[in-house]
């Protein structure tokens, strides 16, 4: 086997034995003057090792390079060190941004991912890839699903390990735990900055009712409504795609029935339903205001930049993953969903008051 690559400062610290082999955890506790035990307890993140000690250990690990081997470390522990995610596949910005979120917190966390994307039916798909995930000895599943069909058919569904679903509003079962963002608490905050406003007239322009996020939005929008005193008024329900907002934009510019204010169930909803407007003389924010969902990408260049909710997907997957590894070792984690922000930016603005007419002449 080649030398390693290890700094000189370092190879001055090393037998020349050690020299011809990767680094291991024994090399790393003689050159920083710890034991084993210091060396696991800095690598596992325990906190009764203190902060000088904590500091050496890792900076000999770095000038040595010492990767943990996980396949020694799970038979030490006897606890896996790979955590296995299912996904539906959605190429939408909620499951991809949590997918890609999970796998960098997982990394982070010195657990390795194996993903595996499903597709319908879920009930054959589904049993089968835990089966697989099952199989290769992850210590636990975390299933991003987003629609109802998989939810159920991971319900079903059985499997020797933790199984944990992020499904925005969804219950938990004996088998199945759930976590989520709480995007019903997102809906009401949007919807509530346009009560503030002075909004009386808001619409909600939805995602899929197929979709947790499509149910759960529009519910945090009903209630906000209904927790000012005023009725839920036109609700229309699409596919999250910008071309299906923009037809419908088209429709409520021809039927002459545009709202005071619309809460937009997803970025890409508002986008398509703007340029309807815009190609229609109807002025975002002047004659409706507009709050979108998500905050993607470029959602502050939009014309104009856009008034919507944050998703935070990092701390989503740090509780979920937290709450997984509880699961896996045997111990309660507090489980309170993550909360969205909003973000105020130029396409919402304060409702106009009603024209006056002027008395007519007797």
């Amino acid at each position: 086997m080649p030398d390693i690559a290890i700094p000189r400062e370092a190879k001055a610290r090393l037998s020349e034995a050690s020299l011809r082999r990767k680094p291991t955890i024994n090399d790393v506790a003689r050159i920083a003057g710890v034991s084993f035990g210091t060396v696991s307890r800095v690598l596992n993140d325990a906190p009764d090792v203190s902060a000088a000690t904590r500091q050496r250990v890792l900076q000999v690990i770095k000038d040595i390079g010492y990767r943990r081997n996980r396949a020694a470390t799970a038979l030490v522990t006897r606890r896996s060190t790979s955590i296995g995610i299912l996904s539906a596949g959605s190429p939408r910005f909620g499951p991809v941004g949590t997918l890609m979120a999970l796998e960098n917190v997982a990394r982070k966390k010195g657990y390795a991912t194996t993903v595996i994307s499903v597709e319908q039916p879920y009930a054959e798909s589904v049993q089968a890839a835990l089966d697989t995930l099952d199989d290769i000895g992850v210590g636990g599943i975390i299933v991003i699903a987003p629609v109802v069909d998989m939810a159920a058919a991971v319900w079903s569904a059985a499997c020797r390990v933790p199984v944990e679903m992020i499904a925005a509003g969804a219950s938990s079962t004996p088998n199945v735990f759930t976590y989520s963002e709480n995007q019903e608490l997102g809906a009401r905050l949007a919807t509530q900055h346009l009560i503030d406003l002075g909004h009386t007239d808001i619409a909600h322009v939805a995602g899929s009712m197929d979709w947790f996020d499509g149910r759960v939005r529009k519910r945090g929008w009903e209630a906000a409504l209904r927790d000012a005193g005023l009725a839920p008024g036109l609700c229309l329900e699409g596919d999250w795609s910008p071309r299906w907002a923009y037809e419908t934009g088209l429709q409520l510019v021809r039927e002459d029935s545009i709202p005071q204010a619309i809460f937009a169930a997803s970025d890409h909803t508002a986008l398509g339903l703007i340029r309807a407007f815009a190609e229609n003389g109807i002025r975002v924010p002047d004659d409706v205001s507009v709050v979108g969902f998500d905050d993607i990408e470029g959602s502050d260049y939009f014309l104009p930049p856009l008034t919507t909710v944050r998703q935070d997907f990092t701390a989503l997957a740090l509780m979920s993953m937290e709450v997984l590894i509880g699961a896996m070792e045997g111990r309660e984690v507090d489980r309170t969903p993550t909360a969205p922000t909003l973000v105020v930016r130029k396409s919402s603005t304060h409702a106009t008051p009603p024209r006056v007419q002027p008395p007519k002449d007797t």
